[in-house]
């Protein structure tokens, strides 16, 4: 028989304000939330009880640790979320458990509620549930550049290889040794100058083919335009390691692509502290990595989540 922890569920929510919202102090559009101290000890002491294992088998007990969270920092937390991730002039906040704990079990907790604020979370087929947790270290056999940490991770979009929607985007960081470099780096689509340059060429919104690698463990093939339209106005869908170009024009035209948005000033490095997340509107803002300096000791775990917005 499978077992279900059972949370507390009178308590109302908190209508005290237990949260603030700052503009991030390395990328005007981000915002940095901050929780109060109490309402974090409050959220962890309640899911204290609830295994990883209840979460990944149970997808309702992940909307009740994100329930817990709610009621833990009060009245507005939840639509504030939302509300940043939606608006195209943000999509996308950062925040931290400050060290609160640093025990992964409650990273786990912690980043499931907010992104179940938001709304459910895809099955991540690499690891086999809800999320999935990956290493960065001095050496890998990785098929991708997610796990190759002296390699520029170039930008992109989640979700490319699948064939259901990847709304938002939540990456956490668990732990982090001997680690220089490597910084997030993210472009807001509006704010790259060449953009309209490729939205505009006839390409621009033809489907190209995508295909992932074996250690992604999907092997459906998709068809999908770089650039299209959606409730949130234009949006785009690229990744260079897994386009498959079918003809020179499309590789050069897929090449330049890349190249413009690296070499564009609005590309901005922004440090992702251990404890924190950082969550995108998938849509309309790209993602990537800047390469570690080389170190035999190199470590840094990171957890990822991505799904839709709740209907």
């Amino acid at each position: 028989m499978s077992s279900v922890t059972a949370l507390p569920m009178a308590a109302p929510v908190d209508s005290q304000l237990k949260f603030s919202i700052e503009r991030h102090p390395h990328h005007e559009r981000l915002r940095h939330i901050t929780v109060q101290p109490d309402a974090l000890q409050k959220f962890f002491s309640s899911v204290k009880d609830i295994d990883l294992q209840n979460l990944e088998y149970v997808p309702f007990m992940r909307f009740m640790v994100a329930d817990a969270l709610e009621r833990a920092v009060g009245d507005g937390f939840a639509p504030a979320l939302r509300q940043l991730v939606r608006d195209r002039s943000t999509g996308g906040f950062t925040l931290g458990v400050q060290d609160a704990t640093t025990d992964p079990r409650d990273f786990v907790l912690f980043g499931t509620a907010v992104g179940y604020l938001l709304g459910p979370a895809n099955h991540d087929s690499m690891s086999g549930t809800y999320y999935a947790r990956f290493l960065v270290k001095d050496t890998d056999n990785s098929d991708s550049y997610l796990r190759q940490a002296y390699r520029l991770f170039t930008l992109h979009t989640d979700g490319t290889f699948v064939d259901e929607p990847t709304e938002w985007l939540l990456m956490m960081k668990f732990a982090e040794e001997n680690a220089l470099g490597g910084e997030s780096r993210f472009m807001h689509l509006d704010d790259w100058s060449e953009r309209d340059t490729f939205l505009n060429n006839p390409l621009g919104t033809r489907p190209f083919l995508y295909k992932a690698p074996g250690s992604k463990n999907v092997d459906a093939q998709v068809e999908r335009p770089v650039f299209f339209q959606n409730e949130y106005g234009l949006a785009m869908s690229f990744i260079d390691q897994f386009v498959q170009p079918r003809s020179s024009s499309e590789a050069v035209y897929l090449h330049d692509l890349s190249a413009s948005m690296e070499a564009s000033s609005a590309t901005r490095e922004v440090p992702l502290p251990v404890g924190d997340l950082v969550v995108l509107n998938n849509y309309f803002w790209l993602h990537g990595r800047a390469p570690f300096r080389k170190h035999p000791a190199l470590h840094r775990e990171l957890m990822r989540q991505r799904g839709v917005f709740a209907q």
